[in-house]
């Protein structure tokens, strides 16, 4: 029997129901257990953002979405402080209501649902009971958690495609375009969306997630059966090339991962907010002091056969040029190198003061990706012995690329290449894979993944350079305001070809590479620069991106749009970095407020005239301590 057939028996039944509020007063949720269904409702500053919403899981022993009783909530206030480089803000101060609502049913504990609420963020996650005697392990078949959004909402979200297609059989790779101001009720291509999902909602802003996810879960997307109700998805059964189930086999009692979203009347809360990393605690102790800083790589503009000792050995020089920390060298070094060579080649690069990262297939069988190295990620002992050698040879990290979707064997896998790495003092980047959920924190050696229609897809179709704007505008709001995001941009070669006079066409600026450079945050940046671009980009380009950080302790959003355009401030030490991107056919002119500089300073400013042609200068803030900048189509602007 459904929840909703119960709920109508049940009208003359007297339903439990708690309400609970966040430190500041701001954020309240509401718990029922109306006609023995969980749901819950959020509220900003009294306005309903989230309406109210089914909660449950699917055991294999019982169904714990219905036939239960709201028995209490006990509230709790939670402080927590936390540093990390790695993230968009690197001292965080938490403070959040921490409510557990306990639910029985039959008369046992069934179900705790766990709440967290700050002025900005909700999330939630199960603590799952046994209801049998010495049961001590079991199955979630599917949950029923779901966000049911007002009428009026549009959506901003990245459809989630069929499994085992695309590239060699590499889907899903969490890298298709972005709908925007869509109508709610849509499912997608058919198979629901990737998280994050971003919601314009009547009254602001909802950005929905999760977090928390490791070994033991899967990762999760979001449905749609129709209307505004979006219900959690477990993988698909056809991900990683059929082997293993789209459930989640558990020890009793379990907890779940953290459904989050992140509230507001603007797009700032979204921007800003910590809470993918705020609601989860460090697996274990980095093994070393791990650094980070800006590269750069060949692949993007070369491809495939630049990835010889002769061009690497090139990059290196041209990473020591700009001072950078490292080279990330792509795939197939293991056959067009080899290890021998490479071992000379990194000797190499650290007498320049280079480190490298190594590009490595993620494959077992889950997919028909023919570069190598391959089969050196998939199983313990031989990862193991790889990794040693890394360290012999003072490789800084690891690429590793096609990932085979979200079930929890691939979930365990990544969980065991970064634990194995951080032994063996490893970074580790993710491309062709899943949206990190909180893996910064996690897992100390974690730097970044892909998750997102990448700079690789400039190299690859004209379209995607036509679009590089609307896209770069929507990066920001979405998948790059929940984890770091290895887009691999900031090109400055007009062309994607190695004589940069052929091959697909950059539309975008060079302010506009410079101002990506500071709102795509990633603690390694390997850029999209080659070494021509000493003789062929302008001075100015080049010494910015030479200086420009890769790690923050600020950001504050400015103004902005999803796909239309996007104006953040971020902040390293006391150097404060405004940066501007515009996607829309018209230039956007804007009245900046700059408190973070004093009245009368002298800035620096990086901007585009109507026909992309950039310049920089240097100009005193008046004493309302404001400037105005006009950001044309495709165009950037940077003040620092």
């Amino acid at each position: 029997m459904t929840c909703a057939l119960l709920a109508l028996m049940m009208l003359t039944a007297q339903a439990a129901e708690r309400t609970f509020q966040s430190p500041d007063g701001t954020m309240a949720v509401t718990v029922s257990d109306q006609g023995g269904c969980p749901t819950y409702q959020v509220a900003l500053n009294g306005t309903v953002f989230i309406e109210p919403s089914p909660l449950g899981v699917l055991m294999n022993y019982d169904d714990l979405s219905q036939g239960l009783i709201l028995k209490d909530c006990q509230t709790t206030t939670i402080h927590d402080e936390y540093s990390l480089k790695t993230i968009k803000q690197s001292h965080v101060s938490y403070d959040a209501t921490e409510a557990v609502c306990q639910f029985e049913k039959d008369g046992k504990p069934a179900l705790d649902i766990i709440f967290r609420l700050t002025g900005r963020d909700v999330a939630y996650r199960y603590k799952i009971y046994a209801l049998k005697k010495d049961m001590m392990s079991a199955v979630v078949n599917s949950e029923v958690s779901s966000f049911v959004l007002p009428q009026g909402t549009t959506t901003f979200l990245c459809p989630q495609v069929k499994p085992m297609g695309g590239f060699a059989r590499t889907y899903p790779s969490y890298e298709t375009p972005y709908t925007w101001d869509d109508k709610t009720g849509k499912n997608g291509w058919g198979e629901g969306y990737t998280f994050p999902c971003l919601f314009k909602v009547p009254a602001g802003w909802v950005l929905i997630s999760e977090t928390g996810t490791d070994g033991s879960y899967v990762g999760c997307r979001l449905l749609n059966d129709g209307g505004n109700k979006y219900r959690i998805g477990f993988p698909q059964q056809e991900e990683l090339n059929g082997w293993g189930t789209p459930t989640v086999s558990v020890a009793l009692p379990a907890t779940t991962p953290w459904r989050t979203m992140t509230l507001g009347t603007t797009l700032a809360p979204i921007v800003e907010s910590t809470v993918a990393n705020d609601l989860v605690q460090p697996k274990y102790k980095a093994s070393k002091e791990y650094t980070y800083g800006k590269g750069t790589w060949s692949w993007i503009i070369r491809m495939d056969r630049s990835c010889n000792y002769k061009e690497q050995k090139e990059y290196i020089d041209f990473a020591a040029a700009l001072g950078y920390r490292s080279v990330l060298v792509d795939a197939h070094w293991d056959s067009q190198i080899g290890y021998p060579k490479m071992e000379e080649l990194s000797r190499y690069a650290q007498s320049k003061g280079v480190g490298l990262f190594l590009w490595y297939n993620s494959n077992g069988t889950w997919n028909d990706a023919p570069q190598g190295p391959r089969h050196k990620m998939d199983k313990s002992a031989v990862r193991r012995k790889e990794m040693k050698w890394m360290q012999e040879n003072g490789i800084l990290g690891i690429k590793v690329d096609f990932f085979a979707g979200d079930k929890q064997p691939t979930m365990q896998l990544y969980e065991d290449i970064l634990t194995d790495a951080n032994e063996f003092g490893i970074q580790c980047i993710f491309h062709g894979c899943t949206l990190p959920r909180g893996w910064e924190r996690m897992y100390p050696n974690y730097v970044a993944s892909e998750a997102v229609l990448a700079s690789e897809n400039l190299y690859f179709g004209q379209n995607n350079c036509d679009a590089e704007a609307k896209n770069g505008c929507t990066h920001v709001f979405i998948r790059n305001a929940v984890a770091s995001m290895d887009f691999g941009g900031s090109a400055l070669n007009k062309h994607y070809h190695a004589d940069n006079k052929r091959g697909n066409t950059r539309r975008t600026s060079d302010v506009y590479a410079l101002a990506t450079a500071v709102l795509f945050q990633s603690s390694v940046q390997h850029f999209a620069l080659a070494p021509n671009n000493l003789e062929d980009a302008p001075a100015w380009a080049i010494d910015f991106m030479k200086q420009v950080p890769s790690t923050w302790d600020e950001v504050r959003f400015i103004d902005g749009y999803p796909g239309k355009f996007a104006i953040l401030a971020r902040r390293t030490g006391n150097q404060w970095y405004v940066a501007g991107i515009n996607a829309q056919e018209q230039p956007v002119t804007a009245k900046l407020s700059l408190p973070m500089w004093a009245k009368g300073s002298q800035v620096t400013v990086y901007s585009d005239d109507a026909q992309l042609n950039g310049s920089v200068k240097t100009v005193k803030l008046n004493k309302k301590q404001e400037l105005t900048v006009t950001i044309p189509c495709n165009g950037g602007v940077v003040i620092k």
